[in-house]
């Protein structure tokens, strides 16, 4: 049985990149956000339910208007919730379909809000990404033209690094990419070892 291993870490922390790398080694990997959005913007039904709450603004010339949804939610805890049970269920699903087809020893799951779902039940092991908050800061901005504010409202938001480390099997420092890199292959053998060890 393909193992499920849960990859996680606060924004800007550096898990797209570990996930490239894990992906270089073999790795299948499953992007749960990006896989999010593709099925909000490609389901009929996630599109219906989400006009439903949040009005056509949602959507601009058919395309998911992640700017204004994010406004929306980003003062509404219980709005972010409902829009999560909409769409959480059906990346569920898809991730089912496509974790059925995978044969090898392990996959990773990038989750970039495992703890703060409560998810970690679903995972054999978990992998941690963090970075010091000023790099994080630094890497945000340059990607989403955000302000440093912006930013650490955001990091607020999310659940303290020592809270995740102290929930996951390994924790990776993405402060330098050799770091990653080095890190990642150090993880990838010891999962092996672990497995073959069963």
């Amino acid at each position: 049985m393909t193992k499920i291993v849960g990859l996680t870490g606060g924004i800007g922390s550096g898990k797209t990149t570990v996930a490239q790398m894990f992906k270089s080694l073999g790795v299948p990997v499953y992007n749960s956000d990006e896989e999010a959005k593709l099925l909000m913007q490609s389901s009929d039904v996630i599109k219906e339910e989400l006009i439903q709450l949040l009005g056509e603004n949602c959507y601009k010339k058919g395309q998911l208007n992640r700017s204004f949804i994010a406004s929306k939610v980003f003062e509404d805890a219980v709005l972010l919730e409902k829009i999560n049970a909409i769409v959480h269920p059906k990346v569920a699903t898809h991730f089912e379909q496509w974790y059925s087809k995978q044969n090898t020893p392990y996959i990773i799951k990038e989750v970039a809000i495992l703890f703060e779902t409560k998810s970690q039940h679903l995972f054999d092991f978990i992998i941690t990404v963090t970075a010091p908050e000023e790099i994080r800061i630094q890497r945000v901005m340059e990607r989403d033209q955000k302000t440093k504010k912006e930013v650490l409202a955001i990091i607020d938001k999310q659940l303290p690094d020592s809270e995740k480390i102290n929930q996951s099997n390994f924790v990776i420092n993405s402060s330098t990419f050799s770091d990653i890199k080095s890190n990642s292959i150090l993880i990838h053998n010891k999962i092996m070892k672990m497995l073959d060890n069963h």
